[in-house]
């Protein structure tokens, strides 16, 4: 995760990882917050209207772009 306070990124998404269904997102403003892949763009739009994001400049991945570790209804 980039620590660096000057980065134009409104959206930083960390690592990927296997032992939950969320990632981790970072909102400019607005700290850290666990989403699921069906909560990820209606909260980027809650908070960024307009914001697209696709935008590589202002959305950034820390790896895997766009995916989330599996997950099945009823799992825990």
């Amino acid at each position: 995760m980039e620590t660096n306070s000057t980065t134009a990124h409104l959206v930083e998404v960390a690592e990927f990882r296997t032992d939950s269904r969320y990632r981790l997102v970072h909102f400019e403003g607005h700290g850290w917050e666990p989403l699921a892949p069906e909560e990820f763009e209606p909260r980027i739009h809650q908070l960024f209207p307009g914001l697209d994001p696709h935008d590589p400049v202002k959305v950034h991945w820390a790896d895997r772009p766009w995916e989330w570790p599996a997950w099945h209804p009823g799992e825990a």
